[in-house]
């Protein structure tokens, strides 16, 4: 079994991994394995996120990088110029005044680039839906990859989405051919 089988196949269990990885190294004294799969290896590793608040979800948004929950465990870390995040988190109801201002951020964002829409306004339009001045979904301005319910929604189900976010890396791969 190669590394990048073992890094595909072992997901969070990192006892697992670690146990593929030493099997690997002892029996050939190195370690096969793609650049593709370190890349995103160390992509999930890494993922910066964009905050992008707009209403009582964000207050969620911010446990989750408290001691708490402390969401930077798992490689993440909240980041407040979109030049430097890879996800961006859109936390609440999006206005028709802001989702230009949605836009233009998510253009500055460098590529692969990711949207996690929480909440049941920023999924859907939530309670507002039906107001003139409600986007009914955020992913009808920029693509959304992950979902993440509820009004609002915990702090364990964003921990959650994040780290559905980075299988989803995982398993998709960000290397064009």
């Amino acid at each position: 079994m190669g590394v990048s089988t073992a890094l595909n196949d072992a997901g969070p269990d990192k006892e697992v991994m670690a146990e593929a990885l030493h099997r690997e190294v002892s029996d050939k004294g190195f370690l096969v394995t793609s650049t593709a799969d370190v890349i995103n290896w160390a992509r999930t590793g890494s993922l910066h996120w964009m905050t992008f608040g707009l209403a009582c979800c964000a207050i969620e948004m911010i446990h989750t990088s408290m001691p708490r929950y402390d969401l930077e465990r798992f490689g993440t870390a909240p980041r407040a110029s979109p030049r430097q995040s890879d996800m961006m988190v859109v936390a609440g109801t999006l206005t028709n005044k802001m989702a230009p201002a949605l836009r233009k951020v998510y253009d500055q964002m460098p590529e692969p680039r990711y949207v996690l829409s929480m909440g049941s306004c920023a999924n859907g339009g939530g309670y507002y839906h039906y107001s003139y001045s409600v986007v009914r979904g955020v992913d009808r301005i920029v693509p959304v990859d992950v979902y993440v319910p509820g009004c609002p929604p915990t702090a364990e189900a964003l921990l959650y989405g994040i780290l559905q976010m980075q299988r989803k890396i995982r398993r998709v791969g960000t290397i064009t051919r």
